[in-house]
């Protein structure tokens, strides 16, 4: 009678889609998506490419799977402590998006590129939902909310990216999330100007030390 291995029995047990992508971000980080190979994933987790196409899907969809796995637990950690005013939250999302994004230095291209080729995925919904909902608290007329909303989110996007080395560049340190919420207020002036009222024209607070 054959008797089975218990090692690959209980590797059975643990492979999961979170460990599978778990590990995937751990590999991007160490060397970004070059080092993200079937290969190096399967033995990693010593499994077969089976059992990754079966639980997540090919390469791309696994990529995807890594960034919208970080995106979302990042705004979904900020978002505890959002205040009342639309230009903290427009903040609050923006740092969070510029913290996991130096925590993972190739999460810049890969999410600008989601939010490009996928308009209606998670990620890119989750962030426009965020930002798109203080654009009309910030008084700006309903038929240019979309307008509004499409431009911070990219400008924020933009600016992450320029602060962040990106695949292929030398990492120089520098994360300056001072500078990075300078050029989000600059980016704010637009939607001010298209409608926010007077009382509320007021500087965003100092960046918080983490």
């Amino acid at each position: 009678m054959a008797t089975r291995n218990p090692r690959s029995e209980r590797r059975n047990q643990v492979l999961s889609r979170e460990r599978i992508i778990e590990a995937a971000i751990e590999l991007l980080d160490a060397g970004g998506e070059a080092a993200m190979t079937t290969r190096a994933l399967t033995e990693r987790l010593s499994t077969g490419s089976g059992a990754i196409y079966y639980r997540v899907g090919s390469r791309d969809d696994l990529l995807d799977a890594a960034t919208e796995t970080l995106v979302t637990a990042a705004l979904a950690v900020d978002s505890v402590a959002i205040s009342s005013l639309p230009e903290d939250e427009i903040r609050t999302v923006a740092l969070a998006l510029f913290d996991v994004i130096a925590e993972h230095p190739w999460l810049a291209t890969r999410l600008t590129r989601q939010v490009v080729r996928k308009p209606f995925g998670k990620v890119t919904v989750g962030i426009f939902e965020r930002i798109g909902r203080q654009i009309g608290a910030l008084g700006v007329p309903r038929a240019s909310w979309f307008d509004a909303a499409s431009m911070l989110v990219h400008y924020i996007l933009g600016a992450v990216s320029q602060n962040t080395a990106m695949e292929g560049d030398t990492p120089d340190g520098s994360h300056d999330r001072d500078a990075f919420l300078d050029a989000t207020e600059a980016a704010l002036a637009g939607p001010r100007r298209r409608g926010l009222p007077v009382h509320a024209r007021r500087r965003l607070p100092a960046a918080r030390s983490r």
